[in-house]
């Protein structure tokens, strides 16, 4: 096989939207143009077609109402194409699938895990039909990519620590030139605040609510949090806030596709998840120059240091996290570097896009 392929296929369970666009489409568009540089030709599979952003200059096979498994093999039975590669994105690790593609293909798969896990595991019988699906599948799969440590790590737990050769480690990065980042000095006592996610109880906003019940009605009296994304959650969200009375304290501003010009005007990002794999909202706040109050799940603690660009505080404690803020609020707890070149030295989409490059050398 050539060392340098011509023709790989990427199948990607990620739902096109033209109102959404964020650091995984960057990255597509981005490694495409890298792969036509080459003179790689690449396939691409997504769920559904659009050609909105650089999506048009990518070479999009329609999945003709079939799920995006079926559809990719399908294709294989009814084409000619052989592929040097076949990259997953989003697609569950360990399944017949990837057997399937074995019948028809040769190229080395690779998928990669962008998955993030619940916070305390898997159910048992969720846990062993994992281990089962790694000694029956994980053959068919030639390397395992985790977006960080974290991730690598829990594909060794889920299907087994035999795969520790067959796994490595590629962050997710996002496109820096993008991030307009904040010059002027951070506002020390009663900071601005925002949230950047999608409104779902695992994002952990409930708890944030809490957090901020908590505090004293003289820290309350100024204190503005602006909440950028939607979701099936916000009506829940919106009756806790009515609940506690802190209508002037949330301002729900849903999607804003300018958001990468808006995070300068904020001083911290609140991210209080239950479960995370890698964040790219936590990467392009403190690409932004905003330092970030999380939590330790998923891959948070691989890019933010406590004391250092950020907090981190207990999962779910809404007490630890109201007595933080608190503080932050007063000016007793504060960041003063500059969190920007950390995401520009390790987690851009330049490294991202090279790394998944050399993939292709493989």
């Amino acid at each position: 096989m050539d060392i340098k392929p011509k023709h790989i296929a990427i199948i990607c369970n990620y739902e096109l939207l033209e109102s959404r666009v964020g650091g995984m489409d960057y990255f597509f568009w981005v490694f495409n143009k890298k792969c036509i540089e080459k003179n790689i030709k690449v396939d691409w599979f997504f769920p559904n077609t659009t050609s909105h952003g650089d999506y048009k200059e990518l070479h999009i096979i329609p999945t003709n109402d079939l799920s995006l498994e079926q559809h990719f093999i399908a294709h294989l039975q009814t084409q000619d194409a052989q592929y040097s590669h076949i990259i997953t994105h989003f697609i569950e690790l360990c399944t017949a699938f990837f057997a399937d593609i074995k019948k028809y293909q040769k190229a080395k798969i690779i998928a990669v895990d962008h998955n993030p896990r619940p916070l305390g595991g898997y159910p048992l019988k969720k846990r062993l039909k994992k281990k089962l699906k790694g000694v029956l599948y994980s053959k068919y799969i030639d390397l395992f990519i985790g977006v960080s440590d974290y991730t690598s790590q829990a594909i060794l737990h889920d299907f087994g620590s035999f795969l520790k050769t067959q796994t490595q480690t590629i962050y997710n990065g996002v496109l820096i030139d993008s991030i307009v980042p904040k010059t002027n000095e951070r506002t020390k006592i009663n900071p601005k605040f925002l949230v950047v996610s999608h409104l779902r109880e695992s994002k952990g906003i409930q708890d944030l609510i809490e957090a901020i019940h908590l505090l004293s009605k003289a820290l309350k009296a100024n204190l503005k949090i602006d909440i950028y994304g939607d979701g099936p959650f916000k009506t829940e969200l919106l009756h806790l806030v009515s609940k506690y009375h802190l209508e002037s304290v949330f301002n729900f501003k849903g999607s804003q596709s300018n958001l990468k010009s808006l995070y300068q005007h904020y001083d911290y990002l609140i991210q209080p998840t239950h479960m995370e794999c890698f964040s790219l909202s936590i990467l392009e706040s403190l690409a932004a120059n905003i330092p970030v109050i999380t939590t330790p799940v998923g891959g948070n603690t691989e890019v933010v240091n406590h004391n250092d660009n950020g907090f981190i505080f207990e999962t779910k404690n809404t007490k630890e996290l109201s007595v933080l803020l608190s503080e932050i609020i007063e000016g007793k707890r504060y960041i003063t570097g500059n969190t920007r070149p950390l995401i520009e030295n390790r987690f851009s989409i330049d490294n991202m896009v090279k790394n998944h490059l050399k993939l292709l050398e493989l």
